[in-house]
């Protein structure tokens, strides 16, 4: 027995012991370096909201959104309007440029944001709401010679996104708008929010062009404002596919623009048997509207004219978003009064 401890063998022994406890050493640790970095993974992917990141290519500005954003400014009133329509009122923090009464069921919501500007604010009225995102929905809501570039904000830490209407591309149709939609909902993590709120708005206009169904399409002309010439929708405008699912044709479809200038004479050489005004606030009321109109004795032998045919529709309804489905009923009763009587 007592050569099975003789110093040769007893190094061994502990030789092997030592290297035995070592493995188990650096086997233990492996595991808990293994353990660690899968707490951390899982920590990561605990973090990251589900379906995110997003990427989103907006007017051709692509960004990537690892997760919603949480502080908002809206330019315009449409898109505010979108965002509350989306129960995303807990992630605004400004709104700017009202130009029309807000919808009913939306106006409390509305009223509790604080407005920054009656028009749009400037850069540093914008900064000073430390926002992380800014929804214009006209063009001018990141007017470069205003400081309010698109890059600008990308500088300053902040995502932007432009209503697809001032996108530049062809003729824009409700698909925009439910497009639309559908978009900010995924950036916000609420795409079934977005869903049922497009699946309502078809329904109300699939009631409206039911209705209007088989009648005759009545040319309409869209007036804005103006007096020497007269600033109207054209055929890239939404507009101009409101007016047809209303059973109507827009005279200037052929206008390539989404607004523009035209001429008295234009319009009375296309005939229009109805006229739809635009209302919103710093163009003249709708009465002072009619009553120009009225008293123009160039357009007396028009249709429209003659027969005092108008329609009146807030500019935002006929713009992308929530209020462009409204705006098709609305304009379908002005068109086709007989058909919902």
């Amino acid at each position: 027995m007592s050569q099975l401890f003789t110093p040769a063998r007893t190094r061994g022994f502990l030789r092997a012991t030592a290297a035995a406890v070592a493995l188990s050493s650096v086997l233990l640790t492996a595991a808990c370096g293994a353990s660690d970095d899968g707490d951390r993974d899982a920590k990561a992917t605990a973090a990251a909201p589900a379906g995110f990141p997003v990427t989103v290519d907006n007017c051709g500005v692509k960004t990537t959104y690892d997760e919603p954003p949480s502080r908002v400014v809206t330019i315009h009133q449409h898109p505010a309007e979108l965002m509350l329509a989306l129960g995303l009122e807990d992630r605004m923090v400004g709104t700017a440029f009202p130009d029309s009464a807000v919808l009913p069921e939306l106006k409390k919501d509305y009223e509790a944001i604080p407005e920054l500007a009656e028009r749009e604010p400037s850069f540093e009225k914008i900064l000073d709401a430390e926002p992380d995102f800014v929804y214009g929905g006209y063009g001018s809501a990141f007017a470069e010679k205003e400081g309010r570039s698109r890059k600008a904000f990308a500088d300053a830490g902040i995502d932007t996104y432009l209503n697809r209407e001032y996108c530049g591309k062809g003729q824009v149709t409700m698909k925009d708008t439910y497009d639309e939609i559908r978009t900010i909902g995924k950036i916000f993590g609420v795409p079934e929010r977005a869903d049922k709120l497009v699946t309502e708005l078809q329904g109300r206009v699939a009631k409206a062009t039911a209705e209007v169904e088989g009648e005759h399409e009545v040319p309409v002309f869209v007036y804005d404002s103006g007096d020497k010439s007269a600033f109207t929708a054209g055929g890239k405008g939404l507009g101009t596919d409101l007016i047809r699912l209303a059973g109507g044709k827009n005279v200037f479809a052929d206008l390539d623009e989404v607004f523009g200038d035209v001429s008295w004479e234009q319009v009375v050489e296309r005939r229009p048997e109805v006229i739809a005004i635009y209302d919103y606030a710093g163009a003249g009321s709708v009465e002072e509207k009619k009553k120009f109109l009225l008293s123009q004795t160039a357009l007396a032998d028009v249709p429209a004219i003659r027969n005092e045919r108008f329609v009146v529709l807030p500019l935002t309804a006929t713009l992308v978003g929530i209020r462009s489905a409204y705006a098709v009923d609305d304009l379908a009763r002005g068109l086709h009064p007989e058909s919902f009587r």
